[in-house]
């Protein structure tokens, strides 16, 4: 006896569907979003954590204090014992002595692009880890948010469905014909000192019908738009971070154009390692259409980094290896490891680098802090080799 045939879905149930997916969605985002968990940053330093971000020793700190150069430092009022230090303090105090790692004005700020055209592969992780990591280390960091679904944004604290209006916050209007000039209109300070965001929400997907559109009518090179944008803030930032969506689009391509460095996040599986293989021969194609006609871009390095690698997969490290062995010059040497630590934290729109309290104490915390450090600190060295002002402490460093 035949089973009975499944009746159709109509739109009615879609409906429905789409309702209570909405429902869900809005549950979670009135929990993370709520007014009195408005996001702030909690991390605090030691005076010894503190005297090794600076490059100066505990005792030099004191005596700044000592003499006024830095204010007194908050202290607990029944303990006397010091709060510790927040990072914009940190960063006051490299101010004072002179250890910024700032870029020098004729250096040329570093426009990176985290780029992949398949969806799940830790472009975002990549992103959000890489501003915070830089942004402890004193970086001025800009972090362009070109991807609809908005998932970056929605980690930096800002509700893509309310904060953001795309008919203002987002690079929707720069895309539009006669739109603004420059993307200082868009520039949104963060709770992380030293990082601002370009948001995003699902209306910046209609960017991508505004550049069919402006292709057909304007002779213009349009895909450029986007690297006249990044250009016209890109003096007041040191690193310039790009996620773009995961798909070939014209917002995707004109992310290509707009960054002078690429990092291609690539799991170690099959499908992922072939989807990323298709997107470096699309890439190479498209980037010679476009240099045919007048678009010629250069990038400073194109490195592909192993993401959500899990040691334990033999098939990981079988693939790990062969990527290694293709691709010799063009790998980071870190990796981007499968972490439960990650995922919890994104869960909650959150980083591990925001992570305070018995959280950090774990042995996977600091496993995981570690090989995020390790990723940042490659991409810190490749960075600063773009600019000729670091080039004396590099090779002190044995770097370069």
């Amino acid at each position: 006896m035949s089973s009975p045939a499944l009746p159709p879905i109509a739109l009615d149930d879609l409906s429905q569907l789409s309702r209570s997916a909405s429902h869900v969605i809005e549950r979670l985002r009135e929990r993370v979003f709520a007014p009195e968990s408005r996001k702030q940053l909690e991390l605090r330093f030691n005076v010894r954590s503190a005297a090794e971000m600076v490059g100066r020793t505990e005792k030099a700190i004191r005596v700044a204090e000592g003499d006024g150069r830095l204010p007194d430092p908050a202290k607990d009022p029944e303990t006397g014992r010091r709060n510790g230090y927040t990072l914009a303090e940190i960063n006051r105090m490299r101010e004072v002595f002179g250890t910024l790692p700032h870029r020098a004005p004729e250096d040329p700020p570093l426009i990176l692009a985290v780029q992949n055209f398949k969806g799940g592969v830790g472009k975002s992780t990549v992103v959000t880890h890489l501003a915070q990591y830089f942004a402890l280390k004193g970086y001025r960091v800009c972090v362009i948010d070109c991807d609809s679904q908005a998932s970056t944004t929605a980690i930096f604290g800002l509700n893509p469905d309310v904060d953001i209006d795309e008919e203002e916050d987002t690079l929707y209007p720069f895309f539009r014909h006669g739109g603004p000039k420059t993307l200082h209109y868009a520039l949104r300070a963060t709770y992380w000192p030293g990082i601002a965001i370009i948001p995003a929400n699902l209306g910046l997907y209609d960017a991508e019908y505004e550049f069919a559109a402006r292709m057909a009518r304007e002779p213009g090179f349009v895909l450029d738009r986007l690297r006249e944008g990044v250009e016209s803030i890109a003096d007041q930032f040191d690193i310039v971070l790009l996620d773009p969506p995961p798909a070939l689009g014209m917002i995707s391509l004109s992310v290509l154009r707009a960054a002078n460095a690429l990092i291609v996040p690539t799991p170690p599986n099959n499908i992922d390692f072939a989807s990323t293989s298709h997107f470096l021969k699309m890439m190479e194609a498209t980037l010679y259409e476009l240099a045919q006609h007048g678009g010629a871009r250069d990038y400073s390095f194109v490195k592909i980094l192993a993401s959500k690698m899990n040691d334990q997969k033999s098939a990981h490290q079988a693939i790990k290896r062969m990527m290694d062995a293709v691709f010799p010059q063009d790998m980071l040497q870190a990796v981007l490891k499968d972490s439960a630590e990650i995922d919890n934290a994104t869960a909650n729109l959150s980083t591990v680098y925001e992570m305070t309290g018995a959280a950090t104490r774990t042995e996977t915390h600091r496993r995981c802090r570690a090989y995020l450090d390790l990723i940042g600190r490659e991409v810190e060295t490749l960075a600063r080799k773009t600019w000729p002002s670091h080039h004396d402490s590099l090779r002190r460093e044995g770097l370069l």
